[in-house]
């Protein structure tokens, strides 16, 4: 049996590790106006990214505002943000 391969990002189900998006709950409403409990999931994908402060790829898991976010202020920059305010 193989062992498993250990990733370097925490394993989160469905919240963004830079904004700390996650799934949040709403209704579907038919055309009688009849509601049902719905999720609303955030945008979320895996990606590598390079941090030129420690010279290594990292995984994070990220939504789609925060892949725009992180081309905008830059990689080091958003991680210290994103520590600071305790989503990794």
């Amino acid at each position: 049996m193989q062992p498993q391969k250990k990733s370097n990002y925490t394993e989160m189900s469905r919240v963004c590790q830079i904004t700390g998006k996650r799934v949040i709950t709403g209704n579907n409403v038919s055309k009688s106006k009849r509601r049902t409990k719905r999720t609303f999931a955030p945008n979320l994908s895996v990606k590598r990214f390079y941090n030129p402060e420690t010279g290594e790829w990292i995984k994070i898991k990220v939504s789609a505002a925060a892949i725009r976010t992180i081309n905008k202020n830059g990689v080091a920059a958003t991680l210290k943000k994103a520590k600071a305010q305790g989503f990794l």
